[in-house]
């Protein structure tokens, strides 16, 4: 038994609404086909529109880039979408809920795959946990503001609204606080609403991503009238020191806001939920990523139009360079809403991937089969919905999760970049299947998508390889003492190798 042994390859027939036609047992309850390329694209822009508009821009461009950060969004984009069209192609081809777990799994070997799912709940569960700690902040301003409006004190003080531990000289130590109680119930109330049902996780979504999508698009009205070239000259400041502004200082900030585009890959792990995903899918994932791409590079531009790019270090860039200008100060309060409901919608597509992910791996015997039961009312993974939303409402509320930020980016190029090398590897070993979406030139398109990634990955892992070889180290672990013996075609292997011993006996 090998664990480079993979999953057999059968491209599904075109599907609709109704019982998937892949990777059910009978008798067994099956997800439900309900969402459209419409529904998907939101998906993906609820994903990826949130830390990267309202955080990081103005931390990137006042560190490493200057106005060029808009550049760094472009070369990030751009690697996402060579990662997008690989993604889009197998997505249509194998329209399962494992993302690229499922499709490591279909091309380089189970223990490829497993590293891959291992790594991506770094991308989901820690990344939703991590930004229920930004909508905590986002969300204690917002009641300030209100607060001092009506004159009455909402805002949590710092002991309901930050974490008991924060990380100091290499170990964890107590701050004081009780716990980070916003962060707590946002994670509970999203992954409540994932337990109840796709459709009314899809249809919060819609809400979310019309309401963060009209603040920005207000942002970007109004702010363009207070627009200065001025402040855009140099475009690519003069380099201070390695990695700091010039032309390095560009692609360093490219790997930090790599963060902003972790989420579309989430797309996928609906793809058993979609109808038509040979058409839907395609449309979801490479639409969701242009559209955040100009937006990010459109709010770039008026953010370090309207003030100097060395004063937008702050953690609320968008509010910062409102308060500049009087005339602004309302919108302040609506980008805090919009900042509140962008943040929600990132959490809620996050719990709703890796509880999908899970899903699959179950499925697989890779995992408890537990984490593969689906609601007999609702048809969701509601035990890995549930325990997804366990896990990152004891890391949303207790632990500083900024130390995850690299961690989280890695685990994500490392499935984005496998992606792009299993499409190539099944064009040679399985050329006959059909595909409703091809990557073109993937000759070219998946070793220059592959090598992006990687390229963004070692630049993270300079800094944190201690962090994720721990990682590593302890999924290969649960992989050995569980996964490899638990493997559903290990057991199918098993049987058949059995049968056949159990035949030539006979004769």
């Amino acid at each position: 038994m090998s664990v480079f042994r993979t999953k057999p390859v059968t491209a599904a027939p075109h599907v609709d609404a109704g019982e998937p036609v892949e990777g059910s047992l009978h008798g067994e309850v099956s997800l439900r086909r309900v969402l459209t390329a419409r529904h998907l694209v939101l998906l993906g822009i609820g994903a990826i529109i949130g830390a990267g508009i309202f955080v990081l821009t103005g931390q990137a461009a006042a560190n490493y880039a200057g106005p060029a950060v808009m550049l760094s969004f472009v070369i990030a984009g751009f690697a996402c979408a060579l990662a997008g069209l690989c993604y889009a192609e197998f997505a249509a081809m194998l329209p399962v809920s494992g993302s690229a777990y499922s499709y490591s799994y279909a091309t380089l070997g189970e223990i490829v795959a497993w590293f891959i799912g291992w790594n991506l709940i770094l991308e989901y569960l820690f990344a939703a946990a991590t930004v229920a700690v930004g909508w905590s902040g986002y969300m204690n301003g917002l009641l300030g503001t209100i607060g001092d409006a009506i004159g009455i004190q909402l805002a949590l003080p710092e002991a309901l609204s930050t974490a008991p531990l924060a990380y100091s000289n290499g170990r964890l130590v107590w701050t004081g606080a009780i716990a980070n109680v916003p962060a707590i119930a946002i994670v509970i109330g999203v992954a409540a609403l994932c337990y109840r049902g796709i459709t009314q996780s899809a249809f919060a979504n819609t809400v979310i991503v019309a309401i963060k999508l009209a603040v920005i698009l207000l942002f970007l009205g109004f702010g363009l009238q207070h627009v200065d070239v001025a402040n855009w000259d140099p475009f690519i400041p003069p380099r201070t020191e390695e990695g700091q502004f010039g032309l390095g200082g560009v692609l360093r900030a490219a790997s930090i806001v790599f963060f902003a585009y972790i989420g579309f890959d989430a797309v996928s792990t609906a793809a058993q939920e979609t109808k038509n995903p040979q058409r839907a899918m395609p449309i979801g994932i490479l639409g969701s990523l242009v559209i955040c791409t100009l937006l990010y590079m459109s709010v770039c531009a008026v953010l370090t139009g309207m003030l100097p790019y060395t004063e937008l270090g702050t953690p609320k860039p968008v509010a910062t360079a409102l308060e500049a200008y009087p005339d602004l100060l309302w919108l302040k309060t609506v980008v805090e809403i919009g900042a509140v409901a962008g943040l929600s919608s990132v959490i809620l597509v996050m719990i709703m991937g890796q509880a999908r992910i899970f899903y699959s791996m179950a499925q697989d015997g890779l995992i408890s089969p537990r984490f593969g039961r689906v609601h007999p009312v609702y048809r969701t993974p509601h035990v890995g919905t549930a325990f997804v939303g366990i896990v990152a409402t004891v890391l949303a509320g207790l632990l500083p999760i900024g130390v995850l930020g690299d961690l989280v980016s890695m685990g994500t190029l490392l499935a984005f970049s496998t992606v792009c090398i299993g499409v190539l590897v099944l064009r040679f070993t399985r050329p006959d299947l059909p595909r409703a979406f091809r990557v073109p030139a993937a000759i070219i398109v998946c070793p220059l998508g592959a090598f992006a990634c990687l390229w963004l990955f070692f630049e993270a892992f300079a800094d944190n390889w201690q962090w994720m070889s721990v990682w590593i180290l302890i999924g290969f672990g649960v992989y050995f003492a569980y996964g490899v013996r638990h493997s559903a075609l290990a057991r199918s292997a098993s049987d058949s190798v059995l049968r056949s011993v159990v035949a030539r006996r006979r004769s």
